[in-house]
């Protein structure tokens, strides 16, 4: 499949063809919601996809727990190294990270704004000094750079019906309702690296600080008030979701099945959590097999339906041209 995914890409050279192998490989390990997804997509959009990804997940494990061992000098180091790296990278398409000679040669392929890379970098960084977020206004300039930024490098490799500036906000907006669903789910998780992305100011409304989600996951035991925060961070997350959503109709129409999919599949880890009665504090909230796999069926129907459309105009369009009528 990969080699069928570079061939359609047009992606010949064997240095270049092993780094965006190595990007597929981190999606399909780490972002099982979204790999799946991103089958959907015309093969020759795919390695493209895997790239950005790859390179996101890269940078987030330098910060993350890949390797608990390391300290926060050493991670201040890798990132730093990263960062050259990409500089050097998207200038010259090369780079000594596959990662980053991958997504370096997407970035010149699409034609992807080089500005974006840096905003996500630096809401990457952030993660090594910054613990909480106080407001949610706080929290949107970080999600700005780590999510946001996401769904507009996506755009040109998606392809749209209308002009890509009407789309972006709506791109903007599905990556920061993806990257808020993972931070209601990931409550428990975050809360053990020593960070809470839930805002401050939602907390304290419902009575919540950090003390109390710390003592509730220490202690296993639950609380009303830590609930009802939940309940409100996943409706605050839907409303992103609503703002997002006629983005979806935008894009060309063969890839719409698989930003449907994603949007499904994503917004189905909120009707998780909801399902366990928000207890994320003590146990990770998953899609079922049975619902991925229901949703990847619909998905693979859509991606049918846009093919046949497609055949369909061209057909329509070549006997226009011979003034033929289509049979």
């Amino acid at each position: 499949m990969t080699r069928r995914e570079l061939d359609a890409a047009g992606i010949t050279d064997p240095g270049l063809r092993t780094a965006y192998a190595r990007c597929r490989q981190l999606n399909a390990r780490h972002g099982r919601t979204y790999f799946l997804a991103t089958r959907l997509l015309p093969p020759e959009r795919r390695s493209a996809v895997h790239a950005l990804y790859g390179f996101a997940r890269w940078a987030d494990d330098i910060v993350d727990d890949l390797d608990r061992h390391r300290t926060p000098v050493e991670r201040d180091r890798l990132l730093l190294r990263l960062e050259r790296d990409l500089a050097h990278g998207l200038r010259t398409g090369t780079g000594d990270e596959p990662v980053v000679r991958a997504v370096a040669d997407t970035a010149a392929r699409y034609g992807i704004g080089h500005d974006l890379f840096a905003d996500f970098m630096s809401s990457i960084r952030a993660d090594l000094t910054v613990t909480h977020y106080p407001t949610y206004a706080d929290l949107q300039k970080y999600v700005h750079g780590s999510a946001a930024v996401i769904g507009l490098q996506m755009l040109p490799v998606l392809g749209t019906v209308v002009p890509r500036q009407e789309a972006e906000p709506h791109a903007a907006a599905l990556g920061v309702a993806f990257q808020l669903t993972n931070f209601v789910r990931d409550v428990g998780e975050d809360l053990d690296r020593g960070r809470v992305y839930l805002p401050g100011d939602l907390l304290s409304s419902h009575g919540v600080d950090r003390a109390l989600l710390e003592w509730s996951r220490r202690t296993g035991r639950e609380d009303a008030r830590i609930r009802a925060a939940l309940v409100a961070a996943a409706e605050l997350t839907r409303g992103v979701y609503r703002t997002a959503e006629p983005g979806i109709g935008m894009l060309d129409p063969r890839v719409r099945p698989c930003i449907r999919a994603a949007f499904t599949l994503y917004g189905g880890i909120l009707d998780a959590v909801a399902e366990q009665d928000y207890r994320v504090l003590h146990r990770r909230a998953v899609v079922s097999r049975r619902r991925r796999a229901a949703t990847a069926a619909v998905g693979v129907l859509r991606v049918a339906a846009a093919r046949w459309r497609a055949r369909g105009r061209t057909a329509a369009e070549g006997a226009a041209e011979r003034k033929e009528p289509v049979r």
